[in-house]
């Protein structure tokens, strides 16, 4: 019975894999999948996302062996208990509560060395990430983090805590919560809360604001670091911009869920690619904030697909927007104004290179850069770099 289930877990998992053509998030072709699929039921469902999700964290390794045998090396891996180990590698199966560094010792055992080989490009990391540590983490699951408005915390504790809700206070605003957990289902901290990764809350940890500033969140996108920045301080005057219409509408709706009116911020559409001069009417700010889009290679724990499908060659794109968009904003930057650089990769291209050549071309100084080492606490890592304008 248990071998029959086995075997059809693993046929789903394999029909998902091979009709998964790269073109989207995973996450979006699996729901695509299962409501093409619907006689899958709801544990046919999370079973074939677990196994995809685990799939993936292989990255690009074992492209030798069979997509079978690769999902239960991916079990064995990625878990603490699997019926797939149990009937495929018994041997294993009273191993699998052991360390993810002691399973990978047991998998090169039957097929030799092939930790190095998981993550595209590891030659360009930064020089701040530690292999021995940063590798073995991309078989854990990253945990879900909540940022917590500043007057509720005590009463989001509370209806957890009475909820029974399995969670970490991890100090300031955030909650940590185990991965997969659905935070929505708990109506009463509606409002209340903004989910955000562990490092991207620390990015602002450092930053100094005063109310009437100028502030510009430049590459805002769903406006995370925006909602931040009003968090911590409302009286500040905020401009929103992206590249896209309905990027800003989605913020506009977040915002409006947190509790932000229109008037509480403005928004214009900029494509930083080039120079805006003309749309910007010589505004000057206080501070600018650059969220940077990159390769997300700091985020890829979450989004694994990503490192099967990564193109190092678009790197280079990255770095010459990353460039172009820092250039781009200088002009509005007032006399001892901040530019806060941040990025959620842990390529040096992106990061370390782009802050000397912030510096070096553009002029400012630098006063602090962080790697925010997501991999300690199963969260993402990011960088951040913070300049003075002379």
């Amino acid at each position: 019975m248990l071998e029959k289930r086995v075997m059809h877990q693993i046929r789903n998992a394999v029909k998902a894999l091979e009709g998964y053509q790269n073109a989207e998030p995973l996450s979006r072709f699996l729901t695509k999948f299962y409501k093409s699929n619907r006689q899958m039921g709801s544990t046919d469902r999370r079973v074939t996302s677990r196994l995809c999700y685990n799939y993936f964290r292989l990255g690009r390794a074992f492209t030798d062996l069979a997509v079978e045998e690769k999902l239960v090396v991916a079990e064995f891996l990625c878990e603490q208990q699997s019926d797939i180990v149990a009937v495929h590698y018994p041997a294993w199966n009273s191993e699998i509560t052991q360390s993810v560094t002691a399973k990978i010792a047991l998998v090169e055992e039957r097929y030799g060395k092939f930790i190095h080989e998981v993550f595209p490009e590891r030659s360009q990391l930064s020089s701040e990430i530690d292999t021995s540590e940063f590798l073995p983490s991309l078989f854990v699951q990253p945990k879900l983090f909540i940022r917590v408005k500043r007057e509720k915390l005590p009463e989001v504790l509370r209806i957890l805590e009475r909820a029974e809700v399995v969670h970490e206070h991890l100090g300031e605003q955030t909650i940590a919560f185990p991965n997969g957990f659905n935070v929505a289902s708990i109506r009463k901290i509606d409002g209340m809360y903004e989910v955000q990764d562990l490092s991207s809350q620390k990015t602002q940890s450092d930053l100094r604001l005063q109310a009437g500033e100028k502030w510009w969140d430049c590459c805002a996108a769903s406006g995370g670091k925006s909602l931040m920045l009003l968090d911590r301080c409302p009286d500040i005057q905020l401009l929103v911009s992206d590249v896209r219409f309905t990027i800003l509408r989605n913020l506009e709706e977040r915002f409006q869920q947190a509790g932000f009116r229109p008037t509480d911020y403005r928004q214009k559409i900029l494509d930083l690619s080039k120079p805006v001069t003309y749309l910007m009417q010589g505004e000057q700010f206080d501070g600018i904030l650059v969220d940077a889009p990159c390769s997300g290679s700091g985020t890829w724990g979450r989004t694994p697909e990503m490192m099967a499908q990564f193109d190092p060659k678009s790197l280079t794109r990255f770095t010459d927007l990353q460039r172009n968009i820092t250039k781009n904003v200088l002009p509005f930057l007032k006399s001892g104004g901040q530019l806060i650089y941040i990025t959620c990769s842990i390529f040096a291209d992106e990061n370390e290179a782009i802050t000397d050549y912030i510096q070096e071309d553009l002029g400012l100084k630098l006063i602090k850069q962080e790697h925010l080492l997501g991999y300690h606490d199963q969260a993402d890592s990011m960088y951040i770099a913070h300049f003075q304008k002379s």
